[in-house]
């Protein structure tokens, strides 16, 4: 008897790759795809439906947040693991999608071997990270400091994150006070402590440093 493949469900804003995760996975004997989506409503109206076993995401989903599509996932389908596979740095990023409820980390300039390594383990129901990625972590956890050659970014919180982005987006504190619904002095406040952290002395700089930035991170 013929055990049944393992159902996985794509979201990625690139048809190229999803058309070449469909192909890849295509090949393995064990897994079949279920479906494909380029944003996180179409995922969730899918992921419903389909009720894969994984899903392989992206961190950007035409200007929306791979992270937050992670966290609904995690909240509404328990028993479905996530794969985030994306160009973003995972220095700043893996630990950040493992606490908001994937199992796995991958980047996409990883070989197709690894990948579908990546796609296994998760399955399996273990956490799938880079060698390089699993020693930052564990120095972390250890040392309870930034690891020694991490990025800077991966020094922020969750908000200050998403103000960083926001001002390499040209976006003004008002503009940003405005749509993160906060107060201009709180603006304020996140604001000097990323430069605290990036270690920058003015907002000038702290502003160059974020558009630096803006074509590294994911559109918050």
């Amino acid at each position: 008897m013929t055990s049944a493949k393992a159902k996985i469900f794509i979201v990625d804003d690139h048809p190229l790759v999803r058309e070449w995760l469909t192909q890849l996975i295509k090949r393995q004997q064990d897994l079949v795809v279920s479906g494909e989506a380029e944003d996180a409503a179409g995922a969730l109206k899918a992921i419903a439906k389909d009720r894969p076993d994984l899903v392989i995401i992206d961190l950007s989903l035409n200007g929306e947040s791979g992270i937050d599509l992670i966290e609904i996932i995690r909240e509404t389908y328990r028993n479905v693991e996530m794969l985030v596979l994306s160009m973003h740095d995972e220095e700043v990023y893996a630990e950040r999608s493992i606490r908001a409820g994937a199992r796995g980390y991958i980047m996409k300039r990883e070989t197709a071997t690894n990948v579908i390594e990546a796609i296994r383990e998760v399955l399996k129901g273990n956490v799938y990270l880079s060698k390089k990625m699993t020693t930052l972590m564990v120095e972390k956890a250890v040392s309870a400091n930034t690891p020694k050659g991490a990025p800077p970014v991966s020094q922020l919180s969750e908000r200050e994150l998403q103000v960083f982005q926001m001002l390499g987006q040209n976006q003004s504190i008002d503009d940003i006070a405005k749509q993160l619904s906060l107060s201009i002095k709180t603006v304020h406040t996140y604001c000097s402590r990323i430069k605290e952290k990036i270690k920058v002395s003015s907002t000038n700089e702290l502003v160059r440093e974020a558009e630096r930035w803006r074509g590294v991170l994911p559109v918050p």
